[in-house]
């Protein structure tokens, strides 16, 4: 797949001009059922969860009055919660079409929960975004990116039922780990379709071949990001600068680490006040990185956070 800017505009829309109803329902006629939520999440999850978790429902997204359809939400939460354990936050498939955010947070469930369900408290969504997984998708069916709507108020119902989650299971949080993929479809795709919609030039950046993470610039904890790229590059590459020190425009503030202000921006790692807050960026379509291999950067990632967190708390 091309890494390179498009040279035609997106199909949809009249170009400088934001989209309206019927460039949206243009664009979600466009989309195509690829792979099945039931199949490939669900009944995983369910045969994964280990007996000292509890498996449970916490919202439905229903998107029948496009004719679509509604997909229940579930989320793992450690049995034992104690109070004096620090919480440990998990999410994955904010962005249905990042795979390795998904099947990454499943095996994370079925191999690491038990190991470190006595030292935190854990809950872990592994899904947000159904029906973008099932399309292989970045946004909802409302043209809306979940990512960008962690606010109050939100109009995206996948954003809007997992903070509700959080809320209601985490007192407060300790370490928030958001699962993701950056992938060349966000320069053959995605981007030009949010340019389109909005209305605006696409701003192109190269996709970087390899791993990085992006910290919260109101909370960069340089030594915990520093940490978790050192556990990664044990079983994957990390992003190298391009030309200008950057990672997709952002300066890298350190070896595959860039900043985000979250909490503006509206991200999932804004939505509690955890100490630590990191999003994995994995590059499946590397011509040297495996699902295998995607999946298990995902893992470590997430292990080696709450080796850091049990560190700094000790």
């Amino acid at each position: 797949m091309s890494n390179l800017p498009p040279t035609t505009p997106f199909p949809i829309g009249t170009p400088g001009t934001p989209w309206g109803d019927a460039e949206r329902a243009a664009w979600l006629a466009r989309q195509a059922i690829k792979r099945s939520y039931a199949d490939e999440v669900v009944a995983p999850l369910k045969a994964a969860v280990p007996a000292d978790a509890d498996l449970f429902e916490y919202g439905i997204l229903d998107y029948t009055r496009l004719g679509l359809a509604r997909f229940p939400l579930f989320a793992v939460r450690s049995r034992a919660w104690r109070t004096d354990r620090p919480t440990v936050l998990v999410t994955g498939g904010v962005h249905g079409y990042e795979t390795s955010g998904v099947q990454g947070a499943l095996q994370w469930i079925a191999t690491q929960f038990s190991r470190h369900a006595q030292a935190v408290n854990l809950l872990v969504l592994p899904c947000l975004s159904p029906w973008g997984y099932e399309t292989i998708n970045r946004w909802n069916p409302d043209a809306l990116d979940p990512n960008r709507q962690f606010r109050t108020d939100s109009p995206a119902a996948e954003s809007a039922l997992a903070m509700a989650c959080v809320a209601a299971q985490c007192p407060s949080v300790d370490l928030h780990v958001d699962l993701h993929e950056t992938t060349d479809t966000d320069n053959s795709e995605f981007g030009p379709a949010k340019a389109a919609r909005d209305g605006k030039a696409f701003d192109w950046h190269a996709i970087p071949d390899g791993f990085y993470l992006v910290g919260d610039s109101e909370r960069p904890a340089p030594d915990f990001q520093r940490a978790l790229i050192a556990a990664v590059r044990e079983v994957t590459h990390i992003a190298e600068p391009d030309e200008h020190g950057a990672i997709i425009g952002t300066t890298m503030t350190q070896s595959g680490v860039i900043n985000y202000a979250k909490r503006s921006l509206g991200l999932c790692g804004g939505m509690t006040a955890a100490r630590f807050v990191t999003t994995t960026e994995v590059y499946p379509d590397s011509p040297t990185a495996t699902a295998a291999e995607c999946n298990e950067a995902q893992a470590v990632t997430v292990t080696a956070a709450i080796a850091y967190l049990l560190q700094a708390n000790a």
